[in-house]
């Protein structure tokens, strides 16, 4: 190896091209050379030279290409070897080709690439799937292949379509395995999984069957059973028969195995039937290659060629598609007038020494213009898009059953995993929605046709470690039995109960969390089980936001909220408890609207209802006796005119509800024992500056302080219902506290034996208890369904009612409720308010019209100046006159006929003479 790096960097630190002499060919040569590295016993190596011989064939005879240039391809065998490969491809140098096809290996391609940049010979490796080999490190490597990159995330959909949360992945320790693995990992990351354990396999030959069965013992006592197999196919393939002989290929576990395993069976099938017996229920990958006629006449011939013992592999179509990729990409070259010629570098004369013969070594001249060809080729199957990687990835889905293997289903890069082939997808809108994702139904390892869970607990002996709060207070729902490391308590109960639904047995042990002398933190409970230190949290712990964000949740088994407990005191008897239904401002707008109501009918009947004139005294005696009456729907004067009736009828209407209300409440404060507390809830302990108490280790602390903004000088920590108790007693006054915020659980037990407080407003918010998990846990989602069936069978408020259960207070007296305000009835007024409005307007629009008909012009001043006390002076006497209502409706009706106006002049000539 050290010799292969000394190389590789050799080849970098010869700098750019200098002057040379120059070695040129006709511009249309007879000859084109290719060259072509590979491993050619290997099961992706059969079958590539075999595809390669024949496209070289296929191009050659094909009078439409090359204008009878003809190609010919050098092939070398590179045995597997990483340093021979290198040297290999040195060679290939020495003898001016303008291409080379390979390698297959992925670690290989990484030092061949570094040469063939220096040399500006463009590289198509059919089979090189390592992620990492980008165009942008390597711009003269060309894969004709499809990057594992995208294999990763057919892996990482399949598991998520599955509802597996975590995988091990088995892997060869070398570029292709780490690789491809680690974008594995940021697949499924992606979708909320994970890589649980990585399992390394030695690279090379020399790994043996011992090795194998020593890392598959480790991986039986790990946790997952979804297992990925990313591996060439000889450890592959062995890997596969430990499994099943160390009785790894069981019901319950999930092999998913990359495209080695998919080239194998299509290269060597039918395999033996004892090697197939390892393999059956495993998931696999194969790249799909796009239907096409040159596809098919070549699988159709291909027995011919290969005979009956070797199958056509996808390795080998893109072996042969990237043979005519080079020779459509020479044709367009030649075909521009591009000159196949070569350089020397006078540092590799310097360099030369030895059996390697480094001054042979040439730069292609046009080599970049030929890369650009084979970029653009829009020719045959292979395309490529702006990151150098083939158009359209797509993988089939396959599951190994029996002699052979079924295809369940597809994944394309398109749309997702689908059981209709991608070609059909295309002509559609792309939909990577949930519910369009299909798979077949699938034979499971041991002849299962359920779902594995994917998950079991490990064979390793170790208990689940399960932090629970050491509480000194509100001991019903957690405590600890003294002198053991059990517990009891509602929560405990609970989480037996769940566990006991399970399927499967849970071994785990309690470990007590606090010092026993105060209630502990429940957030550093919960950051333990990030930190490692715990595999679970069980006890009354709340779900809110900050705490989900790093554990996970069971479903709640217990409703929580903030509420406010606060002092109250009962209210006495008092001479005035009449004045308590309606605020000092409902007071005051009802009885400004007795008044305005009274003067507005007043307004409306003064001309036509002799009830309401007279001497100014007794009109406003009137008008108050008026408006006071119709509270009681007592007022003895009748309203004659229409307005003043449509007044009247709205008022009477608020009347009646304001009385309605009153009575009400009225009732319920002389019948019901009225308490009262200064506290209405949370917005008065916001508004105030008195000191609010909390639970010591309770979340109540951070909500009050970050989300509420409340001065931190003001909250105080209380640790027992006995601290609860004497801090509300005392007040703000003796060091003591206006309110307690904390959970309802706890308000319900603490308010059970202290019937002195009640709470005060509305839960101001809304959350519950749960178990506390590790991110993605398995077990929070069965817990989960079965605290669901805990609460439908009942078991759930059985154990609630042995736990909590407690002796209420009497509930005869009542916390006094809000008084009746102005803003509850505000609308009625306005309604009042509109109609006393409209019908002053249409009041006084009738009088300014029948006074405008009515006014004599002998009554304006005879100089003809102005006088505007006079004129208003006669306005009011207008106004103020007596009119016969029954002449008022006939003049209403005939207000344009002659009749009428000379009625009206008669009248005012006789108040005049009056």
């Amino acid at each position: 190896m050290k010799t292969l790096w000394f190389l590789s960097l050799l080849f970098l630190d010869l700098g750019v091209l200098s002057n040379g002499y120059n070695r040129t060919g006709s511009s249309r040569p007879a000859v084109v050379n290719v060259g072509a590295i590979f491993t050619f016993d290997s099961t992706i190596g059969k079958v590539a030279k075999i595809a390669i011989q024949e496209a070289v064939k296929d191009v050659n005879s094909d009078s439409s290409i090359l204008n009878g240039t003809e190609i010919v391809v050098k092939m070398q065998n590179s045995n597997c070897s990483v340093f021979l490969g290198t040297v290999e491809a040195l060679q290939f140098m020495e003898t001016d080709n303008i291409a080379i096809i390979g390698p297959q290996s992925s670690v290989l391609a990484h030092i061949i690439s570094q040469v063939v940049n220096y040399l500006q010979v463009p590289l198509l490796s059919f089979a090189a799937t390592d992620p990492t080999l980008s165009s942008l490190q390597f711009p003269f490597l060309v894969r004709t292949t499809q990057s594992d990159l995208y294999q990763m995330a057919a892996i990482a959909e399949i598991v998520e379509y599955y509802e597996w949360k975590s995988v091990i992945a088995i892997f060869i320790d070398d570029d292709y395995g780490r690789n491809g693995v680690s974008a594995l990992g940021d697949a499924l990351a992606a979708r909320r999984c994970r890589i649980s354990d990585k399992v390394k396999i030695p690279p090379g030959t020399d790994v043996n069957r011992n090795d194998i069965v020593g890392i598959l013992v480790k991986v039986a006592l790990l946790e997952s059973r979804v297992i990925v197999l990313h591996a060439n196919p000889k450890s592959g393939l062995l890997v596969l028969s430990v499994a099943s002989y160390l009785g790894m290929m069981d019901n319950g576990y999930v092999w998913i195995a990359t495209d080695w395993l998919a080239s194998v069976l299509d290269t060597s099938s039918p395999l033996p039937s004892d090697v197939m017996e390892t393999m059956q229920g495993v998931l696999a990958l194969r790249q799909h290659t796009l239907d096409s006629d040159r596809k098919r006449a070549f699988i159709s011939r291909w027995k011919k060629l290969a005979g009956a013992g070797l199958g056509l592999n996808t390795y080998g179509l893109y072996a042969y598609d990237s043979v005519w990729l080079v020779a459509h990409a020479v044709d367009a070259f030649l075909n521009e007038g591009g000159v196949i010629s070569f350089s020397n570098d006078s540092r590799l004369q310097s360099a030369a020494g030895g059996d390697l013969n480094l001054g042979a070594m040439s730069l292609f001249d046009g080599g970049a213009h030929l890369l650009n060809k084979i970029l653009d080729s829009l020719t045959g199957p292979i395309k490529f898009d702006s990151d150098r990687s083939l158009v359209l990835p797509a993988f089939d889905v396959i599951n190994v059953i029996g002699t052979g293997f079924r295809l369940i289903g597809y994944w394309s890069n398109y749309s997702g995993l689908s059981i209709q082939s991608p070609e059909t997808l295309y002509t559609r809108p792309p939909n990577r929605s949930s519910a369009s994702q299909e798979l077949r139904h699938v034979l499971w390892p041991g002849g299962d046709t359920k779902k594995p869970r994917g998950w079991v607990f490990p064979n390793s002996g170790k208990q689940l470690k399960i932090g629970v709060p050491k509480r000194v207070s509100y001991r019903e729902f957690v405590s600890q039995i003294p002198g053991t490391n059990m517990f009891k308590g509602f929560c405990i109960d609970v989480f037996t109960a769940a566990v006991n639904l399970l399927p499967y047995p849970i071994p785990y042990e309690f470990v007590p969390f606090g010092n026993g002398r105060e209630n502990p933190s429940y957030t550093e409970l919960v950051n333990m089980i990030t930190a490692g230190v715990f595999d679970a949290a069980v006890g009354d712990i709340a779900i809110v936001t900050n705490r989900t964000r790093v554990v996970d949740f069971t479903q709640p088994y217990a409703a929580s909220g903030l509420v406010v407990v606060a002092p109250f005191r009962k209210l006495g008897s008092s001479p005035w408890a009449f004045l308590r239904p309606f605020g000092l401002g409902m007071w005051a707008v009802t009885a400004a609207f007795f008044i305005f109501i009274g003067i507005i009918i007043w307004i409306l009947e003064h001309r036509i209802n002799d009830e309401f004139r007279g001497p100014p005294r007794k009109q406003l005696i009137t008008i108050l006796w008026f408006s006071l009456s119709t509270l009681f729907f007592a007022h003895r004067e009748t309203t004659v005119s229409t307005l003043g009736r449509f007044v009247l009828v709205i008022w009477l209407f608020v009347v009646l509800i304001i009385n309605s209300s009153y009575t009400a409440s009225l009732t319920s404060i002389l019948t019901v024992q009225q308490l009262f507390s200064p506290i209405k809830g949370i917005e008065t302990l916001k508004e105030n500056d008195e000191p609010i108490g909390y639970q010591v280790g309770s979340f109540a602390e951070h909500y009050l302080r970050d989300e509420l903004g409340i001065s931190e000088s003001r909250l105080v920590a209380l640790g027992s219902p006995e601290a609860y108790a004497k801090a509300l007693n005392d007040g703000p006054k003796k060091g003591g506290v206006a309110a307690v915020v904390d959970e309802r659980p706890y308000v319900e037990l603490f308010l059970s034996s202290h019937c002195t407080f009640r709470t005060v407003g509305q839960e101001f918010t809304r959350g519950g208890w749960g178990f506390a998990f590790p991110r993605d846990s398995p077990i929070a989602v069965d817990l989960s369904t079965a605290i669901l069936a805990l609460s439908e069978n009942g078991d759930l408020q059985r154990i609630h009612d042995k736990w909590l259960t407690r002796s209420a207070c009497s509930t005869e007296s009542e916390l006094e409720s809000d008084r009746l305000e102005l803003s509850g009835f505000w609308g009625l007024f306005v309604i009042a308010g509109v109609a006393c409005f409209l019908a002053l307007i249409i009041f006084f629009l009738q009088i300014a019209r029948r006074f405008s008909h009515a006014a004599p012009s002998e009554s304006l001043p005879a100089d003809g100046s102005s006088s505007m006390p006079k004129c208003l002076q006669t306005f009011l006497s207008f106004v103020d006159k007596r009119e016969d209502p029954s002449k008022s409706s006939s003049k209403s009706r005939k207000i344009e006929g002659s009749s009428h106006e000379m009625d009206e002049e008669d009248d005012l000539g006789r108040n005049s003479n009056r």
